[in-house]
């Protein structure tokens, strides 16, 4: 508080200026302190990561919005006399009696901090609220807006975290058949699976510990087809299937590990 007092009597020297000063620096203390919480979601190690600290920051900006707001009131206040004391101690009275007012506003709020600290979801996640799914696309104070596949829009007050179901922390189990050439050595290919499978299990929505080599699945026409197995979040699986698949396909090139073209035999001639 001596700080700040320090601050107060500087500005109250300036007279006329003290409220320019005051919403100037105000201004500048609130795009500071944002700089430096949007600079945090870089130091995420995984984009899930990124997603939780970007979440957890845009309550952050909200939080620090209205700190910002009623520091600089106050000091605005104090410049032209107003005793700025006797309103802070009359806030905690007044403070029963908003929260009596606003008990819904209240509710959403601390919601809002419930689904940071215990993880309900984050921004980018698919939900489902009341038969409505879509992806988390906004993350406020109060509510949280949710937009379906077709451009539907949703806005839920985050009081109703009980009824939103997160789909993505759900998660689906798929089993991937890659086709080999016959010619191709079983030990060969299994290294060169294994090894494709330590790229994919460092993508994000993919579960490491289920994503696994099981073996030869099935001796078809053509080629010899190897089973994987692969776990990741609901909602995922097409994205995760195609960047497998791209992996997959990038290790046989580098190991000359050859996918057969499907093979049609044709005989000319009555009897075969």
């Amino acid at each position: 508080m001596e700080a700040l007092d320090k601050i107060i009597l500087f500005i109250k020297s300036v007279k006329f200026y003290g409220p320019i000063i005051t919403i100037v620096g105000c201004i500048i203390v609130y795009h500071l302190i944002i700089g430096l919480l949007d600079k945090a979601v870089i130091v995420g190690k995984t984009e899930y990561d990124k997603k939780k600290r970007r979440t957890i920051i845009i309550l952050f900006k909200n939080i620090v919005k209205y700190v910002t707001l009623i520091l600089g009131l106050l000091i605005v206040l104090n410049i032209y006399g107003v005793n700025t004391t006797s309103i802070i101690a009359g806030l905690g009275v007044v403070g029963v009696v908003i929260g009596l007012a606003l008990q819904d506003a209240l509710k959403d709020i601390i919601g809002g901090i419930n689904i940071i600290m215990d993880n309900y979801y984050v921004v980018g996640d698919l939900v489902t609220f009341n038969g409505f799914t879509g992806t988390v696309s906004e993350f406020g104070l109060k509510s949280t807006k949710i937009v379906s596949a077709n451009g539907e829009t949703l806005i839920v007050a985050n009081r109703n975290i009980d009824k939103i179901v997160n789909l993505s922390q759900k998660k689906v189990t798929m089993y991937l058949q890659i086709p080999t050439a016959y010619e191709c050595n079983e030990k060969d290919v299994e290294k060169v699976l294994v090894g494709a499978l330590d790229k994919v299990k460092k993508l994000d929505d993919v579960v490491p510990s289920e994503c696994k080599y099981l073996g030869i699945d099935q001796l078809a026409d053509s080629s010899v087809n190897y089973l994987i197995q692969v776990k990741c979040g609901q909602g995922k699986q097409f994205a995760v299937k195609r960047a497998v698949l791209g992996i997959v396909k990038e290790a046989y090139d580098n190991n000359d590990i050859k996918i057969p073209y499907n093979q049609l035999e044709v005989h000319n001639g009555k009897d075969i």
